[in-house]
Formats: C-alpha cells, sequence, structure tokens
C-alpha cells in the first residue's frame, strides 16, 4: 500500500507538470505574460508536491512510531514550506524583471537588486521555518549580530563593493545601457552591476570589469545621461584665401542634409558654425551636429566628411596641406 500512495503521487504530478507544461508553451505563444511568469515558477515542483503528498500518506500505512511518524511528517512539511519560498523567489523575480523591461530604462534591471531582493525573501522563509519547528530565531539573530562584526571586518573589501553597488543602483546616474567614461580612460556600455564588479562592454567588444567601490569613487562621463543626444563638434580648416561666406553656406547645407538623411541625426537640429582661428596657412572653424546616441557619430562624420570634400572641390574650396621645408647645405 505505501508503494501505491508513492507511485500513485508521483505519477499524479507528472500529468499535473505536463498539463502545465503545455499551458505555458501556449501563453507564451499569445504573449499571456502574467501567466507565463506564474506557470513558470512551479517549474518541476508540482512532482514534488505530489510526491510529498505520496509519502505522507505512505507513512499512515507504515509500522511506525508516533514519534517517527512525527518527526518524518515534520520533515516533509519543511521541505513543502522551503519549496513553497522557491515559489514566491521566482514569482517576485518574474514580475520584478517584467516591470523593469517595460520601464524601458526608468528602474534598474539588474542582478544585484534581483539577488537582494530573493535573498531577502530566502532569509525570511527561513525564519519562518525555523520558527515553525521550534526554534528560537532570538539567539540566532544576536549570534549573527555578533558574529557580523568579525564577518564585516574580514570582509570589508566585499562589503564596500556590496554597498556601493547598491548607492550606484539608488542614485540612478549609472545605470545598464548607459555608456560611459571613467576617469581612468576605460569606457563603454554599461551591461550590468553585480554585488561586487560593473561590467561595461566596450566598443571593441571587450569586457571591462571594474570594482563597484572604483565607480562609486571615480569620476564619470555619462554621455546617456540626462539625454542620450549629444552635440558632435567637427574641426575643419579651409585655406586663407577661401570665400568664408561660402564656405559657411556650403559646410551649414551639408551639414543639415546629412542630419536629415543618415541615421542616427536630428533632423531638426539646426547645426552652427564658427571660425575660431587663423593658423599659419588656413582658417579653422567648427560645426555643431546633433546625433541620437554616442555610435552615431561615426556614421554621420562619415557621410558628412565625404559629401563635404567633394562639395568643397566643385566650388574650387582648399584644404590646407602642410608643408615642410628642409634646407640642407652642401660642404665644399
Amino acid at each position: 500500500m505505501p508503494i501505491i500512495f508513492i507511485l500513485a503521487g508521483l505519477i499524479t504530478g507528472l500529468i499535473i507538470e505536463s498539463i502545465m507544461s503545455k499551458a505555458h508553451h501556449k501563453a507564451s505563444l499569445h504573449n499571456w505574460e502574467a501567466l507565463t511568469i506564474t506557470l513558470s515558477s512551479f517549474r518541476r515542483l508540482i512532482v514534488l508536491w505530489s510526491l510529498l503528498l505520496g509519502l505522507y500518506g505512505s507513512i499512515l500505512f507504515l509500522p511506525l512510531k508516533t514519534t517517527v511518524a512525527g518527526t518524518i511528517s515534520k520533515l516533509l512539511l519543511v521541505i513543502f514550506m522551503f519549496s513553497v519560498i522557491v515559489v514566491i523567489a521566482r514569482v517576485v523575480e518574474g514580475f520584478l524583471t517584467l516591470y523593469t523591461t517595460k520601464m524601458k530604462g526608468m528602474f534598474p534591471s539588474i542582478s544585484l537588486f534581483m539577488n537582494l531582493i530573493k535573498l531577502i525573501i530566502y532569509i525570511l522563509g527561513t525564519l519562518i521555518i525555523l520558527q515553525f519547528l521550534g526554534i528560537s530565531v532570538t539567539p540566532i539573530l544576536t549570534a549573527l549580530g555578533v558574529g557580523g562584526l568579525a564577518v564585516a571586518l574580514a570582509l570589508q573589501d566585499t562589503l564596500s563593493n556590496l554597498f556601493s553597488g547598491i548607492q550606484i543602483i539608488a542614485s540612478r546616474q549609472v545605470k545598464p545601457g548607459d555608456y560611459i567614461k571613467l576617469n581612468t580612460g576605460e569606457e563603454g556600455y554599461v551591461t550590468d552591476i553585480t554585488w561586487r564588479n560593473t561590467t561595461i562592454q566596450s566598443l571593441s567588444e571587450n569586457m571591462i570589469i571594474a570594482p563597484n567601490s572604483k565607480i562609486a569613487s571615480s569620476i564619470i562621463v555619462n554621455y546617456c545621461q540626462p539625454i542620450k543626444q549629444m552635440i558632435v563638434i567637427i574641426e575643419i580648416g579651409v585655406t586663407l584665401d577661401s570665400n568664408l561666406t561660402l564656405v559657411e553656406k556650403i559646410t551649414l547645407d551639408i551639414a543639415k542634409e546629412v542630419m536629415q538623411n543618415v541615421p542616427g541625426g536630428v533632423p531638426d537640429y539646426e547645426p552652427v558654425l564658427y571660425y575660431h582661428s587663423f593658423a599659419e596657412s588656413n582658417i579653422n572653424l567648427r560645426i555643431n551636429v546633433q546625433i541620437q546616441e554616442l555610435d552615431n557619430q561615426y556614421l554621420i562624420k562619415h557621410e558628412f566628411i565625404k559629401k563635404l570634400n567633394t562639395c568643397f572641390k566643385d566650388n574650387n574650396i582648399s584644404m590646407p596641406i602642410s608643408i615642410k621645408t628642409v634646407a640642407t647645405k652642401t660642404l665644399d
């Protein structure tokens, strides 16, 4: 009879798991996000619960002492309670991930934040289980408080990075997806903030791993704050005999054309041009153009330089050429 209960529980769990798996697949196809998250949170636990129920039923038919049966029953209940905590952690993580995704950067979707939430859930769940078992949590909390001081001293660097990571998240001055440059020269897109490190992906596809404490204490240029749009300054030089009015008109026209037709430009932005200095053989000017985000500058500059060079040639506008004269002396 006990074997029948165990097998019945296992088979029932497998059947329910199969039904829920199909329902999860259908929910994913129809983009039912809440249902998908809920069903995925019960992954592999339905079988466990059915098996626990079968084991509990089999105990009733085994010739066990009351104390032994009670201990086994309590153990099965503890396993069930812990599995419920796992479900709660999965549900909370799933809905927080969904929320942060929908907020599109307004809320930091990072592993440190998720791990802290899950850690709190597991700690609270463990305290509840201990209380259920009749174990007073007060001495445990007291011991943890005393031992925490020794742990804090031994893990100063780790704790410094942990709290620096929390500070970075709370300040919202740096978040995943931002392009930043550190005062040490490293730059790239922030991909994640963990309990110890901030990972940055450079434009050359290399991964930069910086301790959170270094990020928190560094001078950082964030190219995505307060907005991703930014001004790009392009330096140009023309010869001294150039018609500056014509140069200004052509350069501004090309800049407007590039802004309107090249992906990454801001079409309604009015480029700004100003001459700023004389050099040995040229007059220097700068033109400001606006781009949607940092990556767009390369294509914008590429197309602008190509078009401007062609147009300058068509209008006989010369660019300065550096000439170096080397004097030689012949010894008789």
